[in-house]
C-alpha cells in the first residue's frame, strides 16, 4: 500500500487520467447487504475493515 501521496504521484495520476485510466482510490464494492473485496471478490460483514481472505484494505 502507498503511504502519503507525493507531487510525483499527482503527476503520474494526471498522466494516467489523461489516457483514460481510473486514478481514484479503490473502495469496497457492495453485494446485497455485504461488503465485497474488489481484489478477490470475498464477501464480508458491513463492519469489516480489511479482507480476511487476501488482506486488501481500502485506502
Amino acid at each position: 500500500m502507498a503511504a502519503t501521496p507525493t507531487p510525483d504521484d499527482a503527476l503520474f495520476d494526471e498522466f494516467l487520467d489523461d489516457r483514460g485510466h481510473e486514478t481514484q482510490p479503490v473502495q469496497w464494492e457492495e453485494s446485497y447487504n455485504k461488503k465485497q473485496c474488489p481484489e478477490c471478490g470475498a464477501l464480508h460483514n458491513a463492519d469489516a475493515v480489511d479482507c480476511a481472505v487476501c488482506g486488501w484494505r481500502p485506502q
